[in-house]
């Protein structure tokens, strides 16, 4: 039984490094939105190393969910001999729920300013449509007219 809270304990520690890196990501993402000119190279390359991360942690969920729940009932009997690491269990716990509501703080944020982002470069687009627009428009009026340029006639025979 020692061994499986160990693990839990170890499946924890993991879950909360995951959870770091996951927050370095966000905040650079952050920076990155925030810029006077956005990259777009290394927002993508953020957002599929989130992935990534994403993924290994819901791996590490479904870990720990198996494994507690393998043990649970053993776990229920036994409870006064595994009081200290017990404690421990529940300390990490109440971290990676820290971490992770201050992760979807930051998610929010960043995507607010996502939108805000997006917003513009569309504005942008619509506005470089309006010019080509009318500069092709333009052009279309001027190759119609076929305009003469002005020309002196003799009138004397």
């Amino acid at each position: 039984m020692e061994n499986y809270l160990q693990v839990l304990e170890e499946s924890l520690h993991k879950k909360l490094d995951v959870l770091n890196r996951i927050e370095k990501l966000c905040s650079r993402q952050e920076e990155i939105l925030s810029a006077a000119s956005v990259s777009e190279d290394d927002f993508d390359s953020s957002i599929e190393e989130k992935g990534i991360l994403i993924d290994e942690l819901s791996k590490l969920d479904e870990g720990f969910e198996s494994l507690y729940t393998h043990i649970k009932e053993q776990l229920a009997l036994e409870k006064g001999k595994y009081t200290a690491q017990i404690a421990i269990l529940q300390r990490k716990i109440a971290e990676v729920t820290e971490k992770s509501v201050a992760i979807q703080a930051q998610e929010a944020r960043n995507k607010r300013l996502a939108e805000v982002f997006f917003a513009n470069a569309k504005q942008e687009l619509k506005k470089g449509r309006r010019s080509s627009k009318a500069a092709l428009d333009y052009y279309r009026s001027m190759n119609k007219s076929q305009m003469m340029s002005p020309q002196f006639m003799d009138k004397k025979k």
